[in-house]
């Protein structure tokens, strides 16, 4: 992505945030133009047009904001004629164990993007995973531990249908130094966030690559970490088959 779509993309996606606090406004500004995923995620085309995504520890909804600023660009005319298209009619669901982070960002939202985004407190391993074509979840699979992970991709995969997505971010714990500084840096924004400085239940990306195989999924791993000495790792899970051919399972975790 050129630095001055990415530019456009920031401003846009973070100004809702102004009207319910500056701080909420100023972290989203830095976490978009900090982390490389959000233009990755636009680049690659990962979310196909009109998906139902659910984003379990959504926060403040950056990654709704970020891809309804994108349609919003897009359909106002003012999208380069040389990046790829953003997908459009994207509806979001989110989960966010912080409640004010959540409700900061229905405040935000839901004003310029009325039914497109919907955030609520609670905690992932509980998620309601009916109607949806996507789940997302960046950076938080490893604070449940490893039992409760398989229960979460055991019930992600029996509620998506051929042709779903299931997209994570993980740190691969056989990276040595650079999955070491990874957690120093995820500790230290979950203490700036409020919580507690929790245990993570970590695996070698090997191993989260066989585990989602064994349960169906093609994988395909990107590293994601800019420029930074991490050892961040983007997954993106696929379903065989096309979306259509079957609904899915209505699926609730807990």
């Amino acid at each position: 992505m050129k630095r001055s779509l990415k530019k456009q993309l920031i401003h846009l996606a973070t100004l809702p945030f102004k009207s319910v606090g500056i701080v909420h406004y100023y972290w989203g500004h830095g976490k978009l133009g900090g982390d490389p995923i959000f233009a990755a995620l636009l680049d690659e085309q990962i979310f196909p047009s009109d998906a139902r995504i659910i984003d379990l520890g959504c926060g403040r909804g950056l990654l709704a904001a970020w891809f309804l600023a994108a349609e919003k660009l897009f359909l106002d005319g003012g999208w380069p004629a040389d990046a790829a298209p953003p997908p459009t009619g994207l509806r979001f669901r989110g989960l966010e164990l912080m409640g004010r982070e959540a409700e900061a960002g229905n405040r935000a939202l839901q004003p310029i993007y009325p039914g497109r985004a919907s955030l609520a407190q609670g905690d992932l391993r509980q998620a309601d995973l009916s109607q949806l074509d996507v789940v997302a979840i960046l950076d938080a699979l490893h604070y449940v531990n490893y039992a409760e992970q398989d229960v979460v991709l055991d019930q992600i995969r029996a509620a998506l249908g051929p042709g779903g997505l299931f997209l994570t971010r993980v740190g691969d714990a056989g990276a040595g130094l650079r999955f070491f500084l990874s957690q120093i840096v995820d500790r230290s924004i979950s203490f700036v966030q409020g919580h507690r400085l929790p245990r993570m239940w970590c695996r070698p990306i090997q191993e989260w690559v066989r585990i989602l195989e064994a349960r169906g999924f093609e994988v395909r791993t990107q590293p994601m970490n800019g420029a930074n000495p991490f050892a961040n790792i983007m997954l993106v899970a696929k379903l065989p088959g096309h979306p259509g051919e079957h609904t899915g399972n209505p699926a609730r975790i807990g």
